[in-house]
């Protein structure tokens, strides 16, 4: 098996992906059990896998259809998934009643939703090995890192109220397909 064969379905940087695919499944896990501190560290590890897949493609010519879908079925998974999943869960501890758990509940279904679509229109775009100097939109990404500072807020009380956090996550959602330039790193 060669890692650097581009039409081999577990080359290096589809290794890398599915890395990605697995840390973002363990992060659930963890956040099922109530440990956050765990999650989000295999979430950010993540976040470095999503990184290096890209930079592992194009240094070895390995970009292909295939590792453009699966790049973002595991975005999907690690950073538009399990962040909202994170966060319903910190802030459930504070819920009072049902009520309050299915509207915040339904917003974080839109995030994802909202997330989802981006990923596909950004698949539409992208061409095997092409790069655009600007992302139109919140990156799923950014996106998760900016639900992770919510959680962070919330965790150290600098954002107690669940209905200004929920605003918030509908804020980040409509940027995902929003028309803002965020410019490629």
């Amino acid at each position: 098996m060669n890692l650097f064969d581009k039409h081999n379905r577990f080359n290096i940087a589809n290794l890398v992906t599915y890395l990605n695919v697995a840390l973002g499944i363990m992060a659930i896990y963890f956040i099922v059990k109530g440990d956050f501190f765990t999650a989000i560290i295999l979430a950010w590890i993540a976040g470095a896998c999503d990184i290096i897949d890209g930079k592992l493609a194009r240094k070895y010519g390995l970009s292909t259809e295939y590792g453009i879908q699966l790049d973002s079925f595991a975005d999907f998974l690690s950073f538009v998934v399990m962040p909202p999943f994170l966060l319903f869960y910190a802030l459930k501890t504070s819920m009072t009643n049902g009520w309050e758990e299915l509207i915040v509940g339904l917003v974080f279904v839109g995030y994802i939703i909202a997330g989802l679509r981006r990923l596909i229109e950004f698949n539409l775009k992208v061409e095997e090995g092409e790069v655009a100097k600007y992302f139109e939109g919140v990156p799923t990404p950014l996106g998760a890192i900016l639900l992770w500072i919510l959680y962070l807020l919330f965790s150290y009380t600098l954002i107690d109220s669940i209905w200004m956090i929920t605003v918030l996550v509908i804020a980040i959602a409509w940027s995902l397909n929003s028309k803002l330039k965020i410019p490629h790193p």
